[in-house]
């Protein structure tokens, strides 16, 4: 029995002593790694480390080895490789190294800058409105009573040579006798009279004449007067064009005076449209261009427009430009008043570079595409814009036809490249006092999710 006992009690202690020097090897292994590892981070090599780094946020950078705010080993950055990194950005700064697996992972996409033709088609809203070179207003060249009404409310059409009115005049009345006289005084000359005489009466009767014409009698009229040797008591206002009455100020037995409006009449056959177009589509327009234009109470008629002017002035309040379109209206279907659209196929800009209006970053004071010159590397260059159609951009300098852009992520890439300018400005000048500065700025073009750079 006690001989058993024994055994289990030496068993027991050999157990123990095993474990004890299972995890006292695994304790001693442990720590030489780490000693291991901390001597291969403090022990100088032939490679000169300029900074340390964290792994997942590059502008977290140390002057010591140790482990990130995420608590993973941070990672040195070798003069070498700066230096190669520097050399190759001195033939364009801000250029940064793109690996390809990155490249796909971040979905970056290249495109072409191309030459070719570049056109736009815009679409507004214009208002029909009349025609002012076809507007005639019908005034009273004299004063008088209104006898008989021919036209007698606003929107009737009227015919050129068609009466108006019948108006009484008193000095209408005078002047005619006065011709008359003139007329009898001429035939009492007998074959006797002298040249002056007849001269004279002659000088008289077209004087007359005259004052009648300027009184906007017709010479039918007139010759009425002197063929029958008879005053006629009213005097025929006529239209003077084929048209629509727009405006009537005149009633039946009404006296009016000299210069009073009687009637505004409008030929409709032909109308103008006012389009409005915004400042930026200023270079897409000319005159004599054509327009398709729409109604909506007339669907699937289209009918065709040309611009025959655009207005020199901004209007203030909506900020646009009114351009004038000649419409000819010959079934009076566009009415003034009217609101129609109005379809125009811009100027052509011929034989331009043009690169899709993704690949620009807009910065305010300048704008930017990344090119891609090959090897991985991608160059920030700074072009001058044009016109914009069609989810293109004319580009006026700074870019050649054929040159391989950046159409999309370029927006990472740009963060990408003014984080290395930053960082690289920041440990070339370490002593000076505006490196932070540099680097902060830079860090204000981030993203909103990046961390902020921290030194000690």
């Amino acid at each position: 029995m006690k001989t058993s006992h024994y055994l289990l009690t030496a068993l027991i202690v050999v157990l123990v002593g095993i474990g004890a020097f299972y995890i006292g090897s695994q304790t001693t292994g442990a720590s030489v790694d780490a000693s291991e590892r901390a001597a291969t981070q403090a022990a100088p090599s032939d490679r000169e480390i300029l900074y340390w780094r964290a792994p997942m946020d590059a502008t977290e950078i140390y002057d010591q080895p140790g482990k990130s705010r995420m608590g993973m080993e941070l990672e040195p950055v070798y003069a070498d490789d700066a230096k190669a990194a520097q050399s190759d950005q001195s033939e364009s700064a801000g250029t940064v190294h793109i690996n390809p697996v990155v490249a796909q992972n971040m979905g970056i996409r290249y495109g072409v800058a191309e030459r070719r033709d570049l056109s736009r088609s815009i679409r507004t809203i214009g208002e029909i409105m009349v025609d002012e070179e076809n507007l005639v207003q019908v005034s009273a060249r004299v004063s008088g009573w209104v006898e008989v009404l021919h036209v007698a409310f606003e929107g009737a059409p009227v015919t050129k040579g068609e009466p108006l009115l019948e108006l009484y005049a008193p000095e209408l009345v005078t002047t005619q006798e006065e011709f008359l006289l003139a007329l009898s005084h001429r035939d009492t000359l007998g074959s006797d009279a002298s040249v002056e005489a007849r001269t004279a009466a002659d000088r008289l009767i077209e004087a007359v004449r005259t004052r009648l014409r300027n009184w906007d009698l017709s010479d039918e009229f007139i010759g009425q007067v002197e063929a029958d040797r008879s005053v006629r008591q009213r005097v025929i206002i006529e239209a003077p064009i084929t048209g629509v009455v727009l405006s009537k100020q005149v009633t039946e037995g009404a006296r009016i005076q000299a210069g009073q409006e009687l009637y505004r009449l409008a030929d409709l056959r032909q109308v103008w449209i006012h389009a409005s177009f915004y400042d930026f589509e200023l270079p897409w327009l000319s005159e004599g261009q054509k327009a398709d234009i729409e109604l909506s109470y007339l669907p699937g008629v289209r009918l065709t427009g040309e611009v025959s002017y655009i207005y020199p002035f901004l209007r203030q309040k909506a900020r646009d430009v009114h351009v004038r379109l000649i419409v000819a209206n010959p079934d009076l279907q566009l009415k003034p008043g009217m609101f129609a659209n109005v379809e125009l196929a811009g100027s052509t800009l011929e034989d331009v570079v043009v690169v899709p209006s993704a690949a620009i970053i807009r910065s305010g004071e300048r704008a930017l595409l990344f090119v891609d010159s090959g090897e991985g590397r991608v160059d920030p260059r700074e072009v001058q814009l044009g016109a914009e159609a069609d989810d293109m951009v004319h580009v006026i300098s700074g870019i050649e036809a054929g040159e391989r852009i950046v159409i999309s992520s370029q927006f990472l890439i740009d963060s990408e490249s003014r984080l290395q300018e930053a960082i690289d400005r920041m440990r070339g000048t370490s002593q000076n006092a505006g490196a932070e500065e540099a680097l902060g700025e830079a860090m204000e073009t981030m993203p909103a999710d990046s961390s902020t750079a921290s030194t000690h």
